[in-house]
């Protein structure tokens, strides 16, 4: 499963998104690997909007796995104030985008590999 998420930053706090995000926690990152986030990355624009994508089993599952983890609510917490919906914790306030196209999907779909 492929998902892709949005949230927003504010604008002033940017800088310190991405310094934290430059060295994010090593139990942080053992955790995320452990409940299944692959391919994960968040790339963020100019104006705080924030996209994700991550590759997992299923991405409901996936985000109670990291929900029941200590680790978890001690980032969100660190994390809540740079985030435009502050009255959440960060990872409860994605708003999942719907995919509309993918090229190796339509590619299998017409028996072709594109090569």
């Amino acid at each position: 499963m492929r998902v892709c998420f949005r949230s927003s930053i504010k604008p002033e706090l940017i800088d310190e998104y991405k310094r934290r995000h430059g060295a994010v926690w090593p139990e942080m990152l053992a955790a995320l690997k452990a409940a299944g986030w692959n391919n994960y990355s968040l790339f963020l624009s100019r104006d705080g909007l924030l996209v994700g994508y991550v590759e997992c089993d299923d991405f409901d599952k996936l985000r109670a796995r990291m929900a029941l983890t200590d680790v978890n609510a001690r980032w969100q917490a660190e994390m809540a104030s740079l985030f435009e919906n502050s009255g959440q914790a960060p990872d409860e306030g994605f708003q999942v985008l719907e995919e509309v196209f993918n090229l190796d999907s339509q590619l299998a779909d017409a028996g072709t590999t594109g090569s």
